[in-house]
Parts: C-alpha cells; structure tokens; sequence
C-alpha cells in the first residue's frame, strides 16, 4: 500500500476544518472550511482567530469567542478532546463591511500533542447547521423536495449528545473539587491582612474570562515599622489552578521577604532566587513599591512589570519607569535589581495593576499605556473604591477581560 497523502487527505476532506497553533494563529485550512466562510486562504492563514471572526458587535448577547475561547484553553491545559455544545456564531460578511451573517455551528476541537507533551497544534472541526437550526425554527425541517438522510442526522445528534452527556458527568464528578479549590485560591489571593487598617486602598481581582475562578496575578499590602507600609502586585503566566498554586507560593514568599528585608530591591533579590527553584515560576513579573508616610517616599524595584503609575490631583500622572529588571529568572545568573526613589505629595493616588487591565492583542503596549492614563485622568476626583471601579469599567473589562487583571489603587 502507498504512503498516504496526508495533505491532499486533509484537503479533500469534506468536514471544514481549521487548524491553530497554541496562540490561537491559524497555520492551515482545508477547502472546506474556506467554502463553509466564504474565505480564501489568504484571509486566514497567519491571523489569530478571534482577529479573523471576531463577535458580532450588533449582538449584545454574542458569546461564540468566549464559548470557543473555553473550550480553546481547555485543550492547550487537559490536552484532551473538547466537544462544544451547539454554537451561535455569526461571522462577518467579506463583501459588505461591518456585516455579519447569522450562523449556527456544532464544533469539536482536538488536540495534537508533540514529542514533548505539549500541545503543538489544535485541530478545530465545525459543522455548519445553520439550515437545520434556521428549518427547525421554522417547523419546515426537511425543506420541500430535498430528501434528508435522518438515520445519518439522528446519529450525529446522538453521537454528539452521548459525548456530551459523558463529558457533563466527568465535569460534575470534578465539579465540586475544583470549585472548593478555585474558591480556597482565590480567597487566599485575596486575603491581605494589614488591608482592614487602610481604608485607603482599594483592590480588584478579575481572572481571565472562561478560567477557573483563579488566576496567577495577585497583589498585597503589607504593614511595615514607623507607618511605613508596601504594596505588590505580580502576574505568573498562565490562567489555571497550575500557575495560581505557582502564584500563591510567590506571593507568600515576598509577603513574608518584605518583612524581614524591607528594601524592595533585596526583597525581590531573594524572590528571584526563591522562584527559581518553582516549576512554572520563571519569567513571573511584579512590582514592590513601600510608602514612606513620614518623608513623603515610594521606593520601588521592578521585575519585567508594567510601570506602576503616580497620579496628581488634578489627573496628571507619571509612569514609575525606573528601577526595571528583567522578569524572574530571565538572567543566566542573579544579579541584584535596582531600586528607585519617588516624591509624592498629599493627594496623590499610586496605581499598581497586571496587563490583562491595558493590553489588547495586536496593539503596542504604549497605547495601552496611554488609555489606562487617560481613563485614571478622567477618575482622578473619586475614592478609591470608586476610581478602582470607573477605570474598569472605562476600559470596558468589568465583565473581565482574555487574561487575569489585577488593580492596587493607593490614596496617599
């Protein structure tokens, strides 16, 4: 027997299928699926899927990017099969702009996994049932004149529903576990001690839409000798229950560290060292800022995070840009990190945050930067509580946002 023609195979296939690598850009796509979207290759190969068919801005209960978003990550994090139930998911419309058409789609997405255990490719099926949904609602399924093999439909409802209700089973088997343990996590993340003395500060936590509840940012207050006090905020990549166990061992080593070394360089020194003995824990990012009351002082250390930013009265900020350092564990050898000094004046307000808060795919961080500013300028004149929520909501992530997002919000 010849070599298969594995390529021609999966052209020829006539099932749509689309394929995506492990940040959602799409590598391949047989004839199919262009046909079933009305794309050509050159529409899609290259671009990130949510890029390519983004939600329907004119449907304001579309969920199809979050829904195949879950089921996405579920793959890159169980590397297992995920059968989505059925989906509406309108896409756009190539020859009128700002179009979208109505569709309907049964999805299954499976996994490839490499030599190495990760996953290299996602295999994404669809089937678009559109005109059965569409007939159905209707009460004219089948159409007039058009003979329907209902043994071949009744089988794939079947086969699909059994799949389904065997995945439903395992998921409320693991059910009550998993939430006890999203729960526990996120309650530990929360839990800052010394917050109840400082009316001051706000916080928000907000895990990354379609996660477990938990997620690998965190942020604390830690009270000091004299007045003083710090805050840190840091983000450990990824959003599952791996990198919020990885999170919660980081976060309580510098809670403790800062104790005992209250310079924020030496605190994060021995971070670094600490985190490079945790698996999943090199390249997590933070920032330790400690207020000085009496002198008027932030001191500050910077690993790989998004500058913290100093607000004025009058809205004018300054992005704490000094004392930045690689992430943990990013130099072949530690090295101690650098240490900065701010003035501040009564009034001022610090800001410390992740950057699932600014960041959007596909846009320079500057520009995040620049509309988390804006939004700040604009909330300048309210408490804490409430600016922590007016800039979420000016940034449009009330709801969360594709990853974690944290918010540290200081009234000095």
């Amino acid at each position: 027997m010849a070599d298969l023609d594995y390529e021609a195979l999966f052209t020829a296939t006539p099932s749509p299928y689309l394929v995506v690598g492990p940040d959602l850009v799409i590598v391949e796509v047989n004839r199919a699926y262009l046909k079933a979207t009305g794309r050509t290759r050159e529409d899609l190969l290259g671009r990130h899927i949510f890029d390519a068919f983004p939600d329907n801005p004119a449907d304001p209960s579309a969920d199809g990017v979050r829904n195949l978003n879950a089921s996405l990550q579920r793959v890159l994090d169980l590397k297992e099969q995920d059968t989505m139930a059925l989906q509406k998911y309108d896409i756009p419309v190539m020859e009128r702009p700002g179009e979208f058409e109505q569709r309907w789609w049964s999805p299954v997405n499976t996994p490839v996994v490499g030599a190495d255990g990760d996953v290299e490719l996602i295999i994404h099926r669809v089937e678009d049932v559109t005109p059965f949904v569409l007939a159905l609602a209707r009460g004219d399924w089948p159409p007039r004149g058009q003979s329907i093999d209902r043994g071949a439909v009744e089988a794939e409802l079947y086969s699909r529903a059994r799949e389904l209700q065997r995945l439903n089973e395992e998921l409320r088997q693991a059910h009550n576990v998993e939430h006890q343990v999203a729960v526990t996590l996120q309650e530990a993340m929360l839990q800052s001690p010394d917050l109840a003395r400082h009316d001051n500060v706000a916080m928000r936590y907000l895990p990354a839409v379609g996660a477990l509840n938990v997620c690998g940012d965190w942020l604390d207050i830690v009270d000091l000798p004299d007045g003083r006090y710090g805050v840190a905020v840091g983000d450990v990549v990824g959003h599952n229950l791996e990198s919020a166990a990885v999170m919660g061992m980081l976060r309580s080593a510098l809670s403790a560290t800062i104790r005992a070394l209250e310079r924020p360089a030496q605190a994060l020194d021995v971070l670094n060292l600490y985190a490079r003995s945790i698996e999943g824990a090199l390249n997590t990012t933070v920032v330790w800022a400690m207020v000085d009351p009496r002198s008027r002082l932030i001191i500050y250390s910077n690993a790989g995070h998004p500058p913290p930013v100093l607000m004025h009265p009058d809205g004018k900020c300054e992005l704490m840009d000094q004392a930045i350092d690689p992430p943990l564990g990013a130099r072949p050898q530690p090295v101690p990190h650098p240490q900065a000094v701010l003035t501040y004046s009564p009034g001022d307000t610090l800001v410390l945050f992740t950057d699932g808060l600014f960041e959007r795919r596909g846009e320079d961080i500057d520009e995040g930067l620049d509309r988390l500013v804006a939004a700040l300028g604009r909330c300048c004149t309210c408490s804490p509580e409430h600016l922590a929520d007016g800039v979420l909501n000016e940034l449009g992530v009330t709801e969360g946002a594709p990853d974690d997002i944290a918010l540290l919000v200081v009234r000095l």
